[in-house]
């Protein structure tokens, strides 16, 4: 392993990147598998790749590590070499009682060749810092093929929908220090009312407070059908939103998706669907005004057969992986 100027770096990455001409499908995106992490708390992600720059195998893979994110330590993989690219931060952090002002602001590996058709992992560890706020902080990444590239690089804008770039940069959820993370929330009717329309039970509705500017927020909750015939959610209204979803989120190959279910969601007798951050959820599209941490919205479901109930979201912290007040596990 050895280092460079973080300066000369750059200068090469942004002279290379000029030469990028290759088309990436929207469906198979460059991802961490650990999409989210805590304030203060040590993080490790493998970024993921589906496939290759237009059919040709992988040789280089890059990180570029985003500010507030330190004390990177990156995984040899046999075949590859490492190289980390070192650099100033732009403030000073605190490490084990001793301040930083500088480290990893790059990690390469090279050398290696991963086919088209073949999936791999790129691991590294670091410290998520508290300068980080809550929500979405980007890790734009690059694969280098002989005579194309594959860049991971686009950072949506404020209130811009990152479904909608087309080559997005892997993100990490920072969760704010204190908020519930992670696991299968039990306890949840504590955090929310419970509603029955016709033989629907619904149950904890809640949301995430959103960034000023942000044009979508997730809904969460979770529907069971104690009846003996089936309904589906078809709709609903936000207040605070132009457009309501019902959407899902799946793991696929390695790649998750996400992908608005046009009919609804069908939830059979008996069955109990649980909506949450990764899963079934619904989207509120086209914001109209900031979503406020504890601060409960009211809204509308509309089922085929069970017609129109009226629910409450409480607002959760942004990054929440359940609502404020429930139990993980």
């Amino acid at each position: 392993m050895f280092k460079t100027s973080f300066a000369a770096a750059v200068g090469t990455a942004l002279g290379a990147m000029a030469l990028y001409a290759s088309s990436v499908p929207a469906a198979a995106h460059a991802t961490f598998d650990r999409a989210e992490a805590s304030q203060n708390s040590t993080w490790r992600g493998a970024l993921r790749l589906p496939h290759g720059c237009n059919g040709q195998p992988t040789n280089v893979v890059r990180i570029t590590i985003p500010e507030g994110v330190i004390n990177v330590k990156p995984m040899p993989k046999a075949g590859w070499q490492l190289q980390t690219v070192s650099g100033p931060y732009a403030r000073s952090y605190t490490l084990s009682g001793k301040p930083i002002t500088e480290g990893v602001r790059e990690v390469v590996w090279s050398g290696g060749n991963l086919d088209d058709g073949h999936y791999d992992e790129f691991v590294v560890t670091a410290r998520m810092t508290d300068s980080l706020p809550p929500g979405p902080v980007f890790f734009p990444s690059v694969q280098e093929c002989a005579t194309a590239k594959a860049s991971w690089t686009d950072i949506p804008k404020p209130g811009q929908d990152a479904h909608a770039l087309k080559s997005p940069a892997p993100a990490v959820m920072i969760i704010a220090q204190g908020a519930q993370s992670g696991g299968h929330n039990h306890g949840a009717a504590s955090a929310g009312s419970v509603v029955r329309v016709g033989s629907l039970l619904i149950e904890a509705p809640w949301t995430r407070a959103t960034p000023a500017g942000a044009k979508v927020a997730g809904g969460f909750m979770t529907i069971t059908n104690t009846g003996s015939a089936p309904d589906r959610l078809i709709g609903g209204s936000f207040p605070l939103a132009g457009r309501f979803e019902v959407h899902e989120m799946a793991v696929a190959n390695g790649v998750m998706t996400m992908r608005e279910l046009a009919k609804g969601l069908e939830i059979a007798p008996g069955q109990k669907i649980e909506f949450k951050p990764g899963g079934y959820h619904v989207m509120f599209m086209d914001l109209t005004s900031q979503v406020r941490e504890g601060k409960p919205v009211k809204g509308t479901l509309v089922f085929e057969k069970a017609g129109t109930v009226e629910v409450e979201y409480r607002v959760a912290p942004v990054g929440a992986r359940a609502p404020a007040g429930a139990h993980a596990h």
